[in-house]
């Protein structure tokens, strides 16, 4: 089965669920463009409209139903709705996702295991994703919240040069968290 880029036939139905073509569109007139030179002809009737499409073998799309009257254009349809998928999908693979590392740390941690952790989430943050640091208490450590921020407050000052703080540390059930992004250049 072929696919238009890849689209699945639900995606493609989205895309131009709102437009209206040739005989589906149901208004006695119409504002006209045509699109090969974006010529206005003015208000004119549906039928007239129909009509002018069929001799220049063209479909006629209602690109602004709320507008009175509608406005069409006479275009080819078929190319439209291939360019409009083509830019959709241009604009889905620009797009930068952003992910959530999260890196977890307990209250005795050591020296070297807090760097080991630190230089993770300085790797992380120079590729662009978010670093969320958990801070995990057990036992009675839970009564001791000031230790978890003053680690969570060490961790983000060693990462201070490549990060800013977007949520400072704050208790949520039995673990602190913090959330670090990238500076912007």
């Amino acid at each position: 089965m072929h696919s238009l880029f890849c689209l699945n036939f639900m995606e493609v139905k989205n895309i131009f669920k709102e437009l209206q073509i040739n005989e589906a569109i149901n208004v006695p007139e119409v504002r006209l463009i045509i699109a090969e030179n974006e010529e206005q002809l003015g208000v004119v009737p549906l039928k007239a409209a129909l009509q002018i499409a069929i001799d220049k073998g063209l479909d006629l799309v209602e690109i602004s139903p709320v507008s009175k009257p509608p406005v069409c254009k006479i275009m080819d349809y078929g190319k439209y709705r291939f360019e409009q998928i083509k830019r959709d999908k241009e604009a889905r693979k620009n797009q930068k996702i952003v992910n959530v590392k999260e890196v977890k740390l307990r209250l005795n941690i050591e020296d070297h295991d807090f760097f080991t952790k630190a230089k993770n989430a300085e790797k992380f943050l120079r590729s662009g994703d978010k670093v969320k640091i958990t801070v995990m208490f057990r036992g009675r450590e839970i009564t001791h919240p000031e230790l978890g921020d003053n680690l969570c407050q060490r961790f983000s000052e060693s990462l201070a040069e490549i990060s800013n703080v977007e949520k400072a540390a704050k208790m949520e059930g039995r673990n602190m968290t913090m959330i670090l992004t990238p500076k912007q250049n």
